[in-house]
């Protein structure tokens, strides 16, 4: 039965395998049959016939997401109207049989407690991430979907790894230098196999599979791939459910790739694996993907368009994780605050009702409108009184008035804002496509401030960016030329000895330097421009500015941030701060705590036993996971330090403080 049960899978793929039984087995030698070979023209169905003719094409492209899904949520039909589902996978078909091998008394020490659930263990992940936030999140729902497939057990080195799971950051190019770096030394693991485990170097039970995850997989599958077969795997962000069939094709000698980004995959219905398990905060993605295609910016082409989890998915994750002990989560999306689910809304409303910012626009518009970023905050927060929310990272454009109300209102939802600016010039965020200019900005500042007045500002910039247009001069003078327009040729000839049409000044950079000390931001994530391939930037802009002065910019962006930080943290000092230990203060371990207040600032105090009003007062030490009131003493400028004074609730704290707002004073 199982056999036959094959030779229908082989019908639907038209693929020829060789499926190697473990040694118990090995008398069985399954061969799949080619779709020519066992089908009769009256068993033809076109839909079987497509999903042939996709298959035989995923050893140079993809798989597409549809295709990819119908074998984990089996929705594609075979012939004789049997369902993938009732097909048994490979796996289950193995696990059978080395059950009855092993009911005759062969056993198998390597065998763990997969098995007994009918899914053999398939070897050791080690993992690695670089990047974001959200990249962290997706190796959580790898190694979820892994699981299932009977990957259970995580290595510490990847020497000991069967499989090895990259993933990788496409945004800046130290992060994909570092990515090379690393395939580098697994190349030399899968290469030397034999001699590392010889010499104690490796040890792992056969070469590791090497899976390359990520956005750096979208943008540079060809190239990876081509590595000198320093990769077995490239899997794109929206192709994780593929993951366990691609490692298959490995086996019967092939490259697994999949990189087709998806209009809605979302991971929804997944409960990610933590990495972290003993942590008192976690990461939920609430939507992925990005539309707002600013010149500079790669994410909507590694990770694709905008889409978002309905509301229900995201409050039974974090009801999970609050039974788990977590205390403060933080939404993610690329552009988190565009969030918009539209899956329950009876009567979706019309696109044109979407709110921006005031004096804000966006190049994308939004063709329905369902649940907003502001009506997901409200929920959570309504729901888990007692946990605190963050979120990032934010577009300027997606700040709407009744979203800053929900953030003032509700008391369990931080007080902090990342708001990226990335240029302080006009000129150079038109540049950008960013959909606003600087005065724009300013005034979004101004009312934040003025609707939340103890809010913690912080952005991202980007220095000595020069953006100049690939016109070549001699296309430029036949153009005029041939319009009479002389006159406007040397005005164009002027402008582009002096400024190179749209390339970054000194003056822009001054503008950026002013927006700094305006805003006074709490913290601020600045970096140097690296061009990305496949960007608007990339087919339209030379980036031409030399290194030694990018980095003469960053350097004094770097100072005037520091100049106008420092005195909100100042601000602080002699308040009474609800701060969530996070662990030891590194600096002094034995007698110190760390954690982060609702502000977003880091503050440590002295570890003393505290009234603990929970617990009728009984004095203790405070301890991770616990919120405590803490009476800030002194700033660094960088940080806090105080005394603590009690061990609280969130919502107690709340209910109890009368404590006045305290103002940035050089708010912009």
């Amino acid at each position: 039965m199982a056999t036959s049960s094959f030779y229908s899978l082989s019908s639907a793929l038209n693929q020829h395998h060789y499926i190697n039984l473990p040694k118990q087995c090995s008398i069985l030698t399954l061969r799949f049959f080619s779709l020519k070979s066992c089908r009769s023209p009256s068993t033809y169905d076109p839909q079987i016939s497509s999903h042939r003719r996709a298959f035989a094409r995923s050893s140079a492209s993809a798989l597409s997401h549809n295709i990819s899904r119908s074998f984990s949520q089996s929705h594609s039909p075979v012939s004789g109207g049997a369902r993938f589902s009732e097909i048994p996978s490979l796996h289950q078909f193995m696990a059978k049989a080395t059950a009855t091998v092993t009911d005759s008394g062969v056993s198998d020490p390597q065998l763990n407690s997969n098995t007994e659930s009918g899914i053999l263990p398939k070897g050791r992940i080690y993992h690695e991430t670089y990047g974001c936030q959200m990249n962290v999140n997706d190796m959580e729902i790898v190694l979820s979907i892994m699981k299932q497939a009977g990957y259970s057990e995580v290595a510490e080195v990847p020497e000991s790894a069967e499989v090895i799971f990259i993933n990788t950051c496409a945004i800046r190019d130290n992060a994909e230098q570092k990515v090379w770096q690393r395939l580098n030394y697994f190349w030399f693991l899968k290469r030397q196999w034999k001699n590392n485990v010889a010499t104690g170097r490796s040890q792992s039970l056969h070469p590791p599979k090497v899976v390359v995850l990520g956005c750096m997989a979208e943008r540079l599958k060809d190239k990876i791939l081509d590595s000198d077969k320093m990769v077995d795997v490239v899997c794109g962000p929206d192709a994780y459910r593929d993951l366990p069939r691609l490692l298959e094709e490995v086996d019967s000698g092939q490259k697994g790739i999949n990189t087709l980004l998806s209009l809605e995959e979302t991971y929804a219905d997944i409960n990610p694996v933590r990495i972290s398990k003993n942590s008192i905060s976690a990461f939920v993605s609430v939507m992925r993907g990005c539309n707002n295609m600013c010149s500079f910016c790669i994410v909507p082409f590694t990770r694709g368009r905008e889409r978002s989890r309905p509301v229900e998915s995201i409050v039974r994750e974090v009801a999970e994780l609050w039974k788990e002990g977590v205390k403060e989560v933080t939404l993610l999306g690329q552009n988190v605050n565009s969030y918009n689910d539209t899956s329950g809304v009876e009567e979706v409303e019309s696109g044109v009702n979407w709110k921006y910012s005031e004096g804000f626009s966006s190049r994308c518009k939004v063709k329905s409108m369902g649940l907003r970023f502001a009506d997901l905050l409200d929920t959570l927060a309504t729901e888990f009184p007692d946990m605190r929310f963050r979120y990032t990272s934010p577009h300027p454009k997606d700040f709407p008035d009744v979203l800053l109300y929900v953030m003032r209102d509700r008391y369990n939802v931080c007080k902090s804002i990342h708001l990226p600016a990335q240029s302080g010039s006009s000129t150079v965020l038109e540049s950008m496509r960013r959909g606003y200019t600087s005065e724009a900005y300013l005034d979004l500042v101004k009312k934040i401030r003025t609707i939340i007045p103890d809010i913690g500002i912080s952005s991202d910039f980007i220095c000595g960016k020069s953006f100049y247009l690939l016109v070549r001069f001699p296309q430029l003078l036949a153009v005029l030329v041939m319009s009479n327009e002389i006159a406007l040729y040397y005005v164009a000839l002027f402008l582009l000895l002096r400024r190179g049409f749209c390339g970054e000044t000194e003056e822009d950079h001054e503008d950026t330097l002013r927006l700094v000390r305006a805003v006074g931001y709490d913290m601020a994530y600045m970096f140097t421009y690296s061009m990305r391939e496949k960007t608007h930037a990339h087919r339209n802009y030379i980036d031409d500015v030399p290194d030694d002065v990018k980095q003469r910019r960053l350097t004094e962006l770097i100072a005037a941030f520091r100049e106008s930080t420092g005195q909100c943290f100042d601000t602080q000092v002699g308040s009474v701060q609800l701060v969530l230990v996070e662990g030891p203060n590194k600096r002094a371990p034995d007698t110190e705590l760390i954690g982060k207040s609702d502000r977003g600032h880091r503050v440590s105090f002295a570890v003393i036993p505290v009234p603990d009003k929970v617990d009728n007062d009984v004095k203790r030490n405070p301890k991770v996971g616990d919120f405590v009131e803490v009476h800030i003493l002194k700033s660094t400028r960088a940080s806090l330090h105080g005394q603590a004074l009690a061990i609280t609730t969130l919502s107690s704290f709340h209910a109890d403080t009368l404590e006045e707002p305290l103002v940035c004073h050089n708010a912009a």
